[in-house]
């Protein structure tokens, strides 16, 4: 009986036990959208992106960069320390319980990792928020993160790419949170200062007042599918107004449809999309040497100058364009006609003197 209790048991129970440490709990994962199974491994080769639903989980900031960056390789920008805990903030539990744990679970010093390297050989600086981290909340140290990957995108005279997921501004630094946005926004000045291209990729969530500053204040807003992005959400909204609200209502295709993005981009066109657009932007500046190509010809940057007809070509060649849209004369922008349509007593035509006649 002994040799059994002794040997016999123990055994069993450590190969039991082991066999349960060997097991992730991630090994599948369930689609909040359909409800299939995933495995884990291939969840993870498709980008995050459910093959037979095609939803688009949520990535780690990591994760954002490797996809971007050639090869999966970057370099992390070193960001300056804040005070943690400048209030003294305690709710249920203490502000630096909260940051510690979340530290621990992350890996990360709060919640926007920026990161420089090259998208299809040219030099670039994005910022990504981390929704794992406090819901990707804006405090003091999110807002220092963000304006130094700004300053550095102009020190190196590289575009600015910003992967936006927020719950909105940290309660626990009160004011001091709300002061980030506009610290942020004038370092977004600071890029069209430079003309630099500031892109932003709304990703899901995108809410409150990271909504409502910088992540609107983009050359090119560009949303995942199905990303919420709002200010207040639909929930909110929906039990203010007392009213059913759309289907899709804040979603990105939504959005879309009444004008707030630019485009809405699949995770696996999201790369060369970015490298299309920083092309287009920067046009001849040779940001692997540090140099512009063109003002050796006298030209300036092509953002927020002139651009070479052949630049617009090419690029509504790649996105498929092929033929002009055709704008009608009546609405063309006329300088002056606003102030003739007042003087005529008409807002809404010219004089009448001039119908018929060609624009």
């Amino acid at each position: 009986m002994n040799w059994i209790n002794n040997v016999v048991r123990p055994k069993i129970s450590g190969l039991l036990s082991t066999t349960k440490r060997d097991v992730p709990d991630n090994l599948w994962v369930k689609c909040p959208e359909s409800g299939q199974m995933v495995f884990y491994k291939d969840l993870e080769a498709n980008q995050f992106v459910v093959p037979g639903s095609n939803y688009h989980m949520r990535l780690a900031a990591d994760q954002r960069l490797t996809h971007l960056f050639d090869g999966g390789q970057y370099k992390l920008v070193s960001v300056p320390a804040v005070t943690q805990d400048p209030l003294k903030f305690r709710d249920g539990r203490k502000y630096t319980d909260r940051l510690r744990d979340a530290k621990t679970e992350t890996k990360l010093e709060d919640a926007v990792l920026v990161g420089e390297g090259l998208l299809e050989g040219r030099q670039v600086v994005s910022a990504v928020q981390d929704f794992r981290f406090m819901a990707g909340s804006l405090g003091m140290a999110a807002g220092e993160a963000l304006i130094t990957g700004m300053l550095r995108a102009v020190e190196l005279k590289a575009p600015f790419i910003l992967f936006a997921a927020s719950g909105g501004a940290r309660m626990q630094e009160g004011i001091l949170s709300l002061m980030q946005m506009p610290r942020v926004t004038i370092a977004v000045q600071r890029l069209r200062d430079s003309r630099l291209p500031y892109i932003v990729v709304l990703t899901d969530p995108t809410t409150g007042g990271v909504t409502a500053s910088y992540a609107m204040l983009g050359d090119v807003h560009i949303a995942e599918p199905g990303a919420l992005i709002c200010f207040a959400g639909p929930r909110v909204i929906q039990q203010t107004i007392r009213e059913q609200l759309p289907d899709g209502f804040q979603r990105s295709e939504y959005l879309l449809s009444h004008g707030m993005v630019d485009m809405v981009v699949h995770r696996h066109q999201m790369r060369e999309t970015l490298a299309r657009l920083c092309s287009l932007f920067m046009g001849g500046v040779d940001a692997t040497k540090g140099k512009d190509a063109r003002k050796m010809n006298g030209r300036p940057y092509v953002n927020g100058a002139s651009v070479d007809s052949k630049v617009i070509e090419t690029a509504a060649r790649e996105a498929g364009i092929t033929e002009a849209e055709v704008v009608p004369n009546s609405q063309r922008f006329e300088p002056g006609r606003g102030d003739k349509a007042k003087r005529d007593g008409d807002t809404g035509t010219a004089n009448p003197k001039d119908a018929g006649r060609g624009a």
